[in-house]
């Protein structure tokens, strides 16, 4: 019996999908690839935010895994909560794609080269506020849709810029559109940005002993810092929080920031620790982070 494999429906989500039931194929397993729509695809035209936020793009995904309708899911590790369904695990984490930003415009070759009062197609609050601390002068406006259809409305003039995930546009072979790809340290990425997820029942042996040698140790690592940094912060997935977690001189380093939507607060931490403990240094990011002053940022945004 075939492995089914359950993913969202966009062309991102179905390549991300083959991407590891490719893996899983190479190692002489049988997969079949099982679509799914989500809430986050119904509602194409709302802010995220104005639908239920964190998860939309995943809990349909999670409740056909936990009802036997599929066996293993392949999520966008950034779209995951933080939290984990009771029943549910994240058994491995392959090796992660470029985590970071690129800017996509025919007005300029760089950020900084951009005319003032540029308009910035995003839906990101995380970029709009990293965008904003080092161009207050830039005009942010919201984008949904799927990457095709955000960079249509580019052409179209809807805007003079966008901000977009640099893997997307690898996994769909678009790196031909990307203008500039933006320094890590000037907009860092979202939690688990670049990276998949593969989350399979706690209790299936089987399945997760085939999905286990898919696992990029450092990449798990890296993400798993992140993840627990964010959790500690209550940050959600729509709040500015950023990250990137990276092994550097054999240590697992981790830089975090935390903004004010309009860029004129940011704090940040930077951190070290063994590779074997990311949950001890995603802790103790968030504590440095909460010393400065996060969680009175991160209330005011959900109060606003």
């Amino acid at each position: 019996m075939p492995l089914r494999l359950g993913t969202r429906a966009s062309a991102l989500a179905r390549r991300q999908a083959e991407e590891v039931a490719q893996l899983l194929r190479a190692a002489g397993r049988e997969v079949e690839i099982v679509l799914l729509r989500t809430q986050g695809d119904r509602r194409r035209r709302d802010a995220v935010a104005a639908f239920g936020g964190q998860g939309v793009f995943t809990r349909e995904i999670q409740a056909a895994l936990l009802e036997r309708r599929i066996d293993l899911a392949v999520h966008s590790l950034k779209d995951l909560p933080t939290e984990e369904p009771p029943g549910l695990t994240i058994t491995a984490v392959p090796e992660r794609a470029p985590c970071g930003d690129v800017l996509i415009s025919e007005q300029a070759d760089r950020l900084e080269n951009l005319p003032p009062g540029s308009r910035i197609g995003t839906g990101s609050l995380r970029r709009r506020a990293q965008l904003l601390h080092v161009r207050p002068d830039l005009q942010m406006a919201d984008v949904r849709g799927n990457v095709e259809t955000r960079l249509g409305k580019l052409r179209q003039g809807f805007f003079d810029a966008l901000v977009l995930a640099e893997a997307g546009l690898i996994r769909l072979e678009l790196e031909d559109q990307i203008t500039q790809r933006l320094p890590l340290m000037v907009l860092l990425p979202a939690v688990g940005q670049g990276a998949l997820a593969i989350e399979t029942r706690s209790d299936d042996a089987v399945t997760r002993q085939a999905v286990a040698p898919l696992d990029h140790p450092p990449t798990h690592a890296a993400v798993l810092a992140e993840r627990t940094m964010l959790a500690t912060l209550h940050g959600g997935c729509l709040a500015p929080v950023a990250a990137w977690g990276r092994i550097e001189a054999d240590q697992l380093r981790l830089t975090a920031r935390v903004l004010s939507p309009d860029g004129r607060q940011k704090i940040e931490a930077d951190h070290s620790a063994p590779p074997s403990d990311p949950v001890a240094l995603g802790r103790r990011i968030a504590e440095d982070l909460l010393r400065q002053g996060a969680a009175e940022i991160i209330r005011q945004i959900r109060e606003a």
